[in-house]
């Protein structure tokens, strides 16, 4: 059968119901003057509510959300950010915005996480900040960092643009950190279509965000239009945060259907040999924002022809990121080992919640198929 005559099984798309179309609708209509916050204090209370944390910032984008949370530590010009190397570039675009150096360590060959050893070995007196990244649902050694930076007086950053849902030791993945960022673009678990948001722990921090996040006006001083200093302008729409009022009032039936779509995968493919996907360690709740397969150094695996093989099927897969490092913005840090040997191993499974058991079938048999190739060669 030709890629034509099958379905195409896409690797992410967000869950809308009626309930969506309702409030976006309500928001379009009503969501004026006095009304125009409304669905985003909603949205805010809602994810205050689920993460048990004291602020929420809802922003943009993640992108946005970190950049600001980097501000309000007054991180600039001379100061260093420890950030893993195998993430999406927006954990790192932020701070060169400010002028400041992101420091890339290596990743942990079993979660994909920052490595916290590399975190202590990369600290030094131009040390401000860590950015650790719970990357596709997995969960940082949260414990290990949180002591690292208690050591050192360094702030942590949790970027769980990836993990809203995931679960460490009882706590939520984005409640542990002094900040942390969200993304809720049109791939992500919960979904505003654009979007992300700030979680802030401090009471200062928060109030000095106010400021930032609304051009340098304080809300304390009552003159219109009046700016205590240069801020920036990433605030959410009422309509994007209509559809995300929607999402998070539906939240527990996103992760789980997330954790259902992983189950079926692992029970197809987590007993072949050579193959490893998402970790949840003991304690922990993986949301499996995207599921992923990492092949086995054993395996004679070529990630472009897999893609290929997938594309012959029409199913689209997704690349496992890159070492950050290898950008030609960046200096190359070949050194990170397990990033460099990582990458070029891996790919993300369809992973959308509306995907069919015969479709998760489906791409685990073009899977299944590629290894008995390469295996024969």
């Amino acid at each position: 059968m030709t890629a034509s005559a099958l379905s195409r099984i896409h690797y992410a798309k967000p869950s809308i119901t009626e309930r969506e179309v309702s409030y976006a609708t309500d928001a379009a209509a009503n969501g004026w003057g006095e009304k125009c916050y409304d669905y985003i204090y909603r949205f805010r209370d809602l994810l205050k509510a689920y993460l048990d944390v004291p602020y929420v910032i809802p922003t943009s984008s993640c992108t946005g959300a970190l950049h600001l949370a980097l501000a309000a530590l007054d991180i600039g010009a001379g100061d260093e950010v420890i950030v893993p190397d195998i993430t999406w570039i927006a954990s790192v675009s932020p701070i060169t915005y400010l002028g400041a150096t992101p420091v890339f360590v290596d990743v942990l060959e079993d979660s994909w996480c920052i490595d916290p050893k590399a975190i202590e070995a990369a600290i030094t007196s131009k040390t401000k900040a860590i950015i650790p990244v719970h990357l596709y649902g997995n969960l940082c050694d949260m414990d290990a960092i949180m002591a690292i930076a208690k050591r050192h007086g360094i702030a942590v950053i949790e970027d769980a643009a990836e993990a809203l849902g995931s679960v460490y030791k009882g706590r939520k993945a984005a409640s542990i950190g002094d900040m942390a960022t969200f993304s809720f673009h049109g791939t992500k678990t919960v979904t505003t279509g654009e979007g992300g948001a700030l979680v802030v722990q401090s009471p200062e921090l928060y109030e000095k965000l106010l400021i930032l996040e609304g051009h340098g006006r304080d809300p304390k001083i009552s003159k219109q239009f009046w700016c205590e200093k240069i801020g920036y302008k990433y605030k959410m729409s009422n309509m994007e945060a209509a559809v995300g009022t929607a999402q998070m009032e539906r939240i527990d039936e996103l992760v789980a259907r997330k954790r259902e779509i992983f189950a079926q995968y692992q029970a197809r493919l987590g007993k072949v040999a050579g193959l490893h996907l998402n970790p949840e360690p003991e304690g922990c709740i993986n949301s499996y924002w995207m599921s992923t397969v990492v092949f086995d150094k054993s395996i004679s695996f070529h990630r472009e022809e897999l893609l290929a093989d997938m594309a012959a099927a029409n199913i689209d897969a997704r690349v496992f990121f890159y070492p950050v490092s290898q950008f030609p913005s960046f200096a190359s840090k070949p050194e990170n080992v397990v990033s460099y040997g990582l990458y070029d191993r891996a790919i993300n499974l369809p992973s959308y919640h509306d995907i069919r058991d015969d479709e998760i079938a489906r791409v685990c048999e073009v899977i299944l198929a590629y290894l008995g190739k390469v295996s024969h060669a």
